[in-house]
């Protein structure tokens, strides 16, 4: 719901106001209702702010709690702070707000940092402690609330997004080679707490770090599912776990309706985002707003699935709006896009995000999304090949499947100074899938999946393309609880009727049947799928500009070749190589990194 940003001063020097303000200038699309500062001693904060919860001032920020010499900024939504303030008011604690801002504030001080145990939502705050100088920051469980660092020996900054520290100035923007590895070895994904760049780092999901005056950091993580069988759900059947996920997926929907502007929903026509709109309609919702984006097809590749929106948005009656991007849009809509990214993204779905986020923001400020549902509940056509892995092999299985490509490939496109001497994202996954829990190779697949790609992908994906709008997405999937009852759901449940069967069952109950039976859809983007016209020129430009070849980050015999044959490179799972390639240098040039 915000943009957040700040310095901390390890040394006697006061912080960089300029640096602190251009921070919070930058995050003006994620926050366009207001404007705030804050500065004391070494701490510097700056706030944008995006009303959604209290729309008085009372909620404006950084917000400061004189009662208890407290001040913070913060990013996201706590849905139950309501019942969490009736808890607090119970202690003794006095509120002038109606802000959810102002309950984490309180909550800190009646908890300290065993407050994030209480807060169900997505969130990224920064609370200072006036007496003491000591600073903690945190971000929810899943990730879906961003917050990057940029630290030297005498300061730390931060901000909700890495344009945003680039803003600040002074940031190393030289390569990470591991990062590197990472995002041409997952699709782009580069997992916290590392970025493509060595001088940003990413705070990870479920964590807090507690910064003391003298620059000095401890840092723990405060959750994490088991992905075993749990005592409370043994002995329940197919039918009684479609009953609890069913439940469990009505409290996550009916806790994001939780807001002081309109809800609505982007409703792609799949299963997920269609559960979202049945549930609601359910709950009693009217006149509520779906939003649908397509693409014209090009050659035999559809580019929308209007058929199933409609026929979602006719039978609950929704006020439904659709978009359909005619291709010589995408061309001028991706710069657009990729101004926006924190990181670069090649998933093609980018565009269709922050050209339906332009739209949407025009109707509402908060939309339900169905992002997550795949990884959490092994809707991938992937998964299945997993269930009769031995535990043991769960890593090699993994890589075999996930990999883009090879470390030895990798040699062939990157020049040897930026290229690791040995497979650094093979050891993360074996790292990840070594680590106790996890019963099965798929759950240890689902735990890896939901916990560190899906975090630095599809999430980070969704936030930053709403957020540039001033758009708040919320993801019922990504629910904590909901996902805690999916990772103890047996595998064979969840891998049933060729994926997400036992979400399919929910579906059966509360949708048409031919939204849950439907052949599986992907978010197509044919302009850039198929690498033809304006796409593939702007390609062609940034991977020829002199900064890329100044840059001399891939071979410039590999660039040749991919240039060559646009369409004939592919990842091991399909994806266009040149696309991936290019828009690492499109996305550095974009942002002026040299």
């Amino acid at each position: 719901m915000c943009g957040l940003s700040g310095e901390i001063r390890f040394d006697d020097a006061r912080p960089d106001i300029a640096a602190v303000e251009r921070m919070t200038d930058r995050l003006a699309p994620r926050g366009p209702d207001g404007r705030g500062l804050w500065a004391q001693g070494r701490v510097a904060l700056g706030h944008r702010r995006l009303k959604i919860i209290d729309l008085s001032e009372s909620g404006s920020q950084p917000m400061a709690d004189p009662r208890a010499r407290l001040v913070g900024v913060f990013n996201g939504c706590v849905y139950n702070y309501r019942e969490l303030r009736e808890e607090l008011r119970g202690r003794g604690h006095h509120f002038f707000s109606d802000s959810d801002t102002e309950v984490v504030l309180k909550a800190y001080l009646e908890w300290g940092t065993d407050c994030v145990d209480r807060f169900c939502g997505m969130f990224a705050f920064v609370i200072v402690e006036q007496d003491t100088g000591r600073v903690v920051l945190a971000r929810d469980r899943l990730g879906i609330k961003p917050l990057y660092l940029t630290q030297t020996p005498d300061r730390l900054r931060f901000a909700s997004s890495l344009p945003a520290l680039l803003a600040g100035g002074d940031v190393d923007t030289s390569l990470d080679p591991v990062a590197l590895h990472q995002y041409l070895s997952w699709h782009a994904t580069v997992a916290a707490p590392r970025t493509v760049l060595n001088g940003v780092r990413k705070l990870p999901p479920a964590t807090v770090r507690v910064v003391e005056p003298d620059g000095t950091h401890r840092e723990h993580c405060y959750w994490q599912p088991s992905y075993t069988r749990r005592p409370e759900y043994a002995g329940l059947g197919a039918e009684e776990w479609t009953d609890a996920v069913l439940q469990a997926l009505r409290r996550a929907v009916r806790r994001r309706m939780v807001a002081d502007v309109p809800v609505g929903v982007l409703l792609s026509g799949g299963l997920d985002s269609s559960l979202i709109v049945a549930l609601l309609a359910d709950e009693g919702q009217r006149d509520l707003a779906t939003f649908s984006v397509g693409f014209e097809s090009e050659g035999d590749e559809e580019g929308d699935e209007f058929r199933y929106s409609d026929l979602v948005a006719r039978h609950f009656g929704t006020d439904h709006h659709q978009l359909m991007v005619p291709s010589d849009r995408v061309s001028k809509a991706l710069e657009g896009a990729v101004r926006a990214m924190s990181e670069p993204m090649m998933s093609h779905d980018v565009v269709a995000f922050h050209l339906l986020s332009e739209q949407v923001a025009k109707e509402v400020k908060v939309v339900q999304s169905g992002q997550g549902a795949d990884e959490v509940f092994a809707g991938y056509h992937w998964y299945p090949a997993m269930a009769d892995v031995p535990r043991e092999r769960a890593a090699d299985a993994y890589l075999d499947t996930y990999s883009d490509r090879s470390h030895a490939d990798l040699a062939r496109m990157l020049e040897p100074g930026l290229l690791p001497d040995r497979d650094t994202s093979g050891e993360f996954v074996r790292a990840h899938m070594a680590a106790p829990g996890a019963e099965t190779a798929l759950d240890a697949d689902l735990r890896l999946d939901t916990h560190v790609m899906m975090v630095d992908d599809p999430v980070k994906r969704v936030d930053n393309m709403t957020m540039d709008w001033g758009l708040e997405a919320r993801v019922p999937f990504l629910d904590h609880e909901l996902v805690e009852l999916a990772a103890a759901c047996p595998p064979e449940l969840k891998l049933a009727d060729g994926g997400k069967g036992v979400l399919k069952a929910a579906g059966r109950r509360v949708l048409p049947r031919e939204v849950v039976d439907r052949p599986k859809g992907y978010f197509p983007v044919p302009a850039i799928k198929h690498m033809a016209g304006p796409v593939l020129e702007r390609v062609r430009e940034a991977l020829t500009a002199p900064e890329a070849r100044a840059r001399g980050v891939f071979r410039r015999e590999y660039v040749a070749e991919l240039l060559a044959a646009p369409n004939a490179h592919r990842t091991r799972r399909g994806a266009n190589t040149l696309w991936q390639v290019a828009l690492l240098e499109i996305w550095l040039q974009t942002h002026g990194i040299r």
